[in-house]
C-alpha cells in the first residue's frame, strides 16, 4: 500500500459560476497530522467535502491510498461543523452515534447487529460519553456535542479522520480535551483538521497548509509574515490570553 494517504491532483470546484477552489495539489502522508487554515470563504470545509466525495469536483483528481475516489476501500470518518447541525431534532447521543455504522446499502426493517452495538459502546466508553448515551442532543453542551459528532466518525473504524472546525463553539477546557483526543488518535489514525485555531496550528498539527481558492502555502507549521499576508492581505499579531505562546514571528 502506498505510503500517501490522500493525493490531490489540480483540484478545482465550482459552485455555479463562482470558484472554490482552484488547481489544488496536496499530497498527505500516511500517519500525518494535517492542519488547514485560511479565511472564510477560502474553500476550507469545499477540499474536505471533496475528499469524502460530497462535493464533486469540477476537474482533477483525488485518490485516496492509490485508489479513485469513488472505488476507495479505505474507511474514511468526517466531523462537520457543528453550526451546520440540527440540534433540536429529537434524537439522543447514542442514536447518533450509531449513524455511524450505517452504511449506503441500508434496506427497509434494518436494525443494527451485535458488533454494532459494541463498536458504539467501545468509542463511546473511550471518549468518556457512555453515561451520557441517552441524553437527547439538544441537552448537551458545545463540547460534549462535539466529542458525540468525534465518536460518530470513529465509530466505523476508519483510517483517515476528517476534521471541519473542531473546537469552535466550545469552550476553552473542552478545546483542549478535544485536541488531547486527536493527538491520540493520530498514533493509529491520519487525520486532515481545518482550523481558525492558529495556536493550534503551531502546538498540534505535523504540517500546514494554507488555502485561500489556491493552496498558498504546505509545509512545516510555521506562519511567516509572507504567508499570512498572502492569506490575509494583511499582518497579524496573535495574543493567546495566560499562555506565553506566540504563533508568528515578530513583525519586522
Amino acid at each position: 500500500m502506498k505510503n500517501e494517504a490522500i493525493q490531490i491532483n489540480n483540484l478545482s470546484v465550482c459552485y455555479g459560476q463562482n470558484t472554490a477552489l482552484s488547481n489544488i495539489c496536496l499530497s498527505v502522508e500516511k500517519g500525518e497530522y494535517l492542519g488547514i487554515i485560511g479565511p472564510n470563504g477560502g474553500g476550507k470545509s469545499t477540499l474536505l467535502k471533496a475528499i469524502i466525495g460530497l462535493v464533486k469536483p469540477s476537474s482533477g483528481s483525488i485518490s485516496i491510498y492509490g485508489e479513485p475516489l469513488g472505488k476507495r476501500s479505505v474507511s474514511i470518518g468526517y466531523v462537520p461543523q457543528i453550526a451546520s447541525m440540527e440540534k433540536q431534532f429529537p434524537i439522543t447521543l447514542w442514536e447518533v452515534v450509531l449513524t455511524g455504522r450505517l452504511s449506503k446499502s441500508i434496506k427497509p426493517f434494518f436494525r443494527f447487529c451485535k458488533s454494532d452495538i459494541e463498536a458504539a459502546k467501545e468509542i463511546l466508553d473511550t471518549l468518556g460519553l457512555y453515561n451520557l448515551k441517552d441524553r437527547r442532543i439538544s441537552n448537551l453542551s458545545g463540547g460534549e456535542f462535539q466529542k458525540m459528532l468525534i465518536a460518530r466518525a470513529l465509530v466505523s473504524n476508519p483510517e483517515i479522520l476528517l476534521l471541519d472546525e473542531p473546537t469552535a463553539s466550545v469552550d476553552a477546557s473542552s478545546g483542549k480535551q478535544i485536541f488531547h483526543l486527536l493527538e491520540n488518535l493520530n498514533k493509529n489514525i491520519t487525520i486532515v483538521m481545518v482550523t481558525h485555531d492558529l495556536f493550534a496550528v503551531s502546538s498540534h498539527v505535523h504540517t500546514l497548509a494554507c488555502l485561500n481558492v489556491q493552496l498558498v502555502y504546505h509545509g512545516k507549521p510555521e506562519l511567516t509574515d509572507d504567508i499570512v499576508h498572502s492569506l490575509y492581505g494583511c499582518p497579524v499579531d496573535i495574543i493567546a490570553h495566560g499562555v506565553p505562546h506566540r504563533v508568528l514571528r515578530k513583525h519586522k
